[in-house]
């Protein structure tokens, strides 16, 4: 773009800005008035030419009968051609339209009305169409001050020469919360209340002039705002947000009312220490409440939340439970006949029924309160007036018999209270530091003692242990023997029965060997004996077939020959002639035959 057309374009507009300024300042000359679409036009009447009239009444300073000044009535979005708008009889500003955004309210104050009256802090609601219509608001008698009513989120048409509107915050409640309301305006609280009571119709404060009308009190109210976002005016209503009342389980909450009617006692003749009243009278209710979360207002109502659990209480120093009653309880120090002062830890086991948990708060006030002026005296004077009537070492001795005494005593003492002792407990006890060296010497010794009859024991057992050990080695070798020594009887054995066996045989066969040798020396007697009658018989023939003298050599020699023996030597030399030789070479012969060597026979 060259600097000719830069020029061009800005002569342009120029002329464009001084057409539309001369089209309105033309049309305005002639009474024509144009109001964009988000705006409004507050009209100023400059004069009144006559008339009664003429200017407003003192302290006024919105027009509505045409007086002059600022005027109630504005100009909607649009042409206005009226004539009587004539520039300069009158003026005209236009204010962008009242926007209300999402998450805010407005807070509306008036410059004009009636002044409040009655000790108001607040101007009463009037119906002016959300504070649109002026004229309405003026003529119905609204007030002027902050004004009751808010405005809900949206856009609006508003005579901001007349009305201040400031965005604020909506109020919103978590969950788990509740809202304790103070109100700024209402009735005055009748001596000795501390809160006003409940009113209906004003739909959670967020109608003030309900709540008035209603004869809601001013200042704290009972009544609470659940969790929810509430068009609520701060300037009439304070919100606080605290939590929900909790019960824990195992617990029973004892409700504290401070507000709402006196009630009767209900309790009865057999409790004398207190009053129980009805729920919703003030003063303590007689049921109490189950675990769980209530939206009960802290200001007016207290809570007390009582164990229904088994509750240990320790009376030692720097030792507490969780539930803090026992915080300030220290261990107890109590003297002996013997004059000695020493320290004992005691835990006390208690327990409140459910249904006495009323009868406890109004009698104490709360827990904390039953735990110093009843348990902590109760249990800290038994121990006292136990520890007194006996020295420390019997004390430390009879401990369970102590134990179960203080058990038997603190319970009977605190049924008088609605309370259950369900057992008491003695810790750790502590006597005096020379006393303590005393016994501990004692028991040194008597442990030294066991120690030295332990070790000698020890030794017995390790003797016998190496004993045993030494049987245990030997064992082996005295199986062995036991087993050689039977296998040598069992062999001795088998060798009898062997050798009476091997007897047995050789009898037998020895028997049978004599029956065979008997039978054989039989038989062989009557072979001979046949065999020799035989040779008998032939001898005899023979016998007769020589003389008796030659036969008889004949058998010398064969006997002789069948000895073995040499008896003939080699060369045998004879006589001459006759029987005698002739024998001696029949010998000679049969000699030779029978050894099978030859005789030589030497001839003389």
């Amino acid at each position: 773009m060259n600097m000719n057309t830069l020029i061009l374009l800005l002569t342009l507009f120029g002329a464009l800005v001084v057409l539309s300024l001369s089209y309105r300042f033309f049309l305005r000359l002639f009474g024509v008035v144009i109001v964009p679409n988000n705006g409004a036009g507050i009209v100023t009447k400059k004069f009144r030419l006559g008339g009664t009239n003429a200017t407003l009444p003192d302290g006024k300073i919105i027009a509505l009968a045409g007086e002059a000044g600022l005027q109630a009535d504005t100009l909607a979005p649009g042409l206005h051609t009226w004539l009587w708008l004539w520039p300069w009889q009158y003026s005209v500003s236009i204010v962008p339209f009242v926007t209300i955004e999402e998450g805010q309210i407005g807070i509306v104050e008036s410059r004009d009305g009636v002044p409040l009256s009655g000790g108001r802090v607040l101007a009463g609601q009037v119906d002016c169409d959300s504070y649109q219509n002026a004229r309405a608001f003026l003529q119905h008698g609204g007030q002027r001050g902050p004004q009751i009513t808010v405005i809900p989120p949206g856009t609006y048409r508003i005579n901001t020469a007349l009305f201040t509107v400031t965005d604020v915050p909506v109020l919103e409640i978590k969950d788990n919360k509740v809202g304790v309301v103070t109100t700024k305006e209402g009735r005055g609280l009748p001596t000795g209340e501390i809160a006003g009571v409940k009113v209906d119709g004003h739909n959670s404060f967020q109608e003030g002039e309900s709540f008035l009308k209603a004869g809601g009190f001013k200042g704290l109210q009972e009544q609470v705002l659940l969790a929810g976002r509430y068009f609520i005016n701060p300037q009439f209503a304070t919100v606080e947000t605290v939590e929900m009342t909790e019960v824990p389980i195992a617990y029973a909450g004892v409700v504290i009312a401070y507000v709402g009617e006196v009630g009767a006692d209900v309790t009865g003749e057999g409790f004398r220490h207190g009053n129980l009243v009805e729920k919703g009278k003030k003063g303590v209710w007689a049921e109490p409440l189950d675990p769980g979360r209530y939206a009960i207002n802290p200001r007016t109502h207290r809570v007390e939340n009582v164990p229904t659990a088994n509750v240990v209480l320790n009376w030692a120093t720097g030792k507490s439970e969780a539930h803090k009653l026992d915080e300030k309880l220290s261990t107890i120090t109590v003297r002996s006949s013997d004059g000695f002062k020493f320290n004992l830890d005691v835990s006390q086991i208690i327990h409140i029924p459910r249904n006495d948990a009323p009868k406890v708060i109004a009698r104490f006030g709360s827990m904390v309160n039953l735990v110093t002026q009843v348990l902590e005296p109760t249990i800290g004077n038994y121990f006292r007036n136990a520890a007194q009537n006996s020295d420390v070492i019997e004390f430390l001795k009879s401990r369970p018999a102590r134990q179960a005494d203080a058990r038997k005593q603190i319970s009977e003492a605190l049924d008088d209270y609605n309370v259950g002792a369900v057992d008491t407990l003695i810790g750790d006890i502590t006597p005096p530091d020379e006393l303590m060296k005393t016994l501990t010497d004692r028991k040194i010794a008597e442990q030294e003692r066991v120690t030295y009859e332990t070790q000698r024991q020890a030794e017995i057992v390790r003797k016998e242990l190496q004993q045993a050990k030494a049987i245990a080695d030997t064992q082996a070798r005295v199986v062995d023997s036991e087993r050689s020594v039977a296998i040598a009887e069992y062999a001795a054995q088998a060798a009898v029965k062997r050798a009476e066996g091997e007897a047995r045989a050789k009898t037998t066969n020895a028997e049978a060997d004599a029956g065979v040798i008997k039978l054989v020396g039989a038989a062989e007697a009557e072979k001979t004996q046949k065999i020799g009658l035989a040779e008998a018989a032939v001898i005899k023939q023979k016998a007769e077939a020589i003389n008796r003298e030659s036969y008889v050599a004949i058998e010398v020699a064969r006997a002789l020959a069948s000895s073995g023996q040499k008896l003939v030597p080699d060369i045998v030399s004879g006589g001459t002639g006759g029987t005698s030789s002739i024998v001696e070479m029949l010998a000679a012969q049969m000699f030779r035959d029978r050894l099978n060597t030859p005789v030589t026979v030497a001839k003389n």
